[in-house]
Formats: structure tokens, C-alpha cells, sequence
């Protein structure tokens, strides 16, 4: 597993839309997410989750997702670019979906975020494309559910991040934890 990687484009939005406009940086924030983006905030912020129980932790300040995902959908004939699934961060090198929990990627010069799970793609991304949610699914040799829509973070240490950062890779001590959706 590669423990670089770059950071290809960074996207906000301030109101809840599927899509995230592409920004030349964000700012990140600590114990809050992406300045400016209707998901920061120390507790939950997704529309679904605030519904089931508003005072729940924010594990999903921030979501990442592998440039190799969005060549992945492309060559199957899908229209995609950055920040079109809803990701704050576009990646390129790191194995996002390989990382255990708590892992800690650090961007550009000071920010670092801590991964706390897979982001779980839900009906909408069909209406941004049909046969969109099947192609961000698989399965293993095993048939369980492969989620490769990237995955969400909590932001530790705040700072700058604009596209052509360096990201470092952080491993949490072992036993390793999969990651879970979150």
C-alpha cells in the first residue's frame, strides 16, 4: 500500500447537494470538517442521520475520494469529475478503501484527518446518473458488499488544502480495524 499520494481536487458546498463545486482550496477545520460545506459541524450534519438522532458525533466531516474511481466510472461510460459524488477531497495514489479505521492522512502542510469509515452510497447517486449505485458496488470472492464511494474522516488538525498537495499516510498501531460504513 502506497503511504503517499496527491491530492487532485478540493470541493465544497454550502447547501445539501449531491454535487460539491470545485474549489482552487478548502480550509479545513478541526473537531468541524470543510469550512464553508453544508456537512461540517461537530454533530451530524447528513439530512437522513439528523432525522434518526441530531446529537450523534459528525464521523463524516469530510469525504475522500479515489481519482481511480471516478477513471473507473469513466471508462464505463459514466460522466464524473471532482466533487460530482459529493467528495471534499479527490485523491490520487492512496488506497483509500484499503486503510483501516483511524488511520490519519496527512494533507498538504498541516491538516490531517482521521479516517472513520466507508461512505455508504445511497439511491441518490442514481438520480445524478442511473446504474450510477451499481457501479460504486461489488462484491468480494466471499459475495459481501464492496462500498467503493470513498470514505469519511473527522478533521484533527485544521489547515489548508488545494489540489496538488501531498498526502502522508498514517497507520494506526495494529490490530488493524476494517472499515466499516459509517
Amino acid at each position: 500500500m502506497s503511504r503517499t499520494g496527491t491530492v487532485q481536487a478540493v470541493s465544497l458546498s454550502p447547501a445539501h447537494t449531491f454535487s460539491k463545486a470545485s474549489q482552487s482550496a478548502i480550509m479545513l477545520r478541526a473537531g468541524l470538517g470543510v469550512e464553508g460545506d453544508a456537512h461540517a459541524g461537530r454533530t451530524v450534519q447528513h439530512r437522513s442521520r439528523v432525522a434518526q438522532n441530531p446529537d450523534q458525533p459528525n464521523l463524516r466531516q469530510v469525504h475522500l475520494i479515489h481519482a481511480e474511481l471516478l477513471d473507473e466510472l469513466r471508462a464505463q461510460g459514466f460522466r464524473v469529475g471532482a466533487g460530482d459524488l459529493g467528495e471534499n477531497v479527490t485523491t490520487r495514489g492512496v488506497d483509500l478503501l484499503g486503510l483501516p479505521r483511524g488511520t490519519r492522512l496527512h494533507l498538504g502542510s498541516g491538516a490531517v484527518v482521521e479516517v472513520t469509515g466507508l461512505r455508504n452510497p445511497c439511491a441518490q447517486i442514481d438520480a445524478f446518473q442511473p446504474g450510477l449505485l451499481r457501479a460504486v458496488l461489488g462484491r468480494d470472492e466471499q459475495g459481501n458488499l464492496i462500498r467503493k464511494a470513498g470514505i469519511m474522516g473527522v478533521v484533527l488538525a485544521g489547515g489548508r488544502v488545494q489540489p496538488g498537495d501531498g498526502i502522508r499516510v498514517e497507520l494506526p498501531p495494529e490490530p488493524h480495524e476494517r472499515l466499516e460504513r459509517v
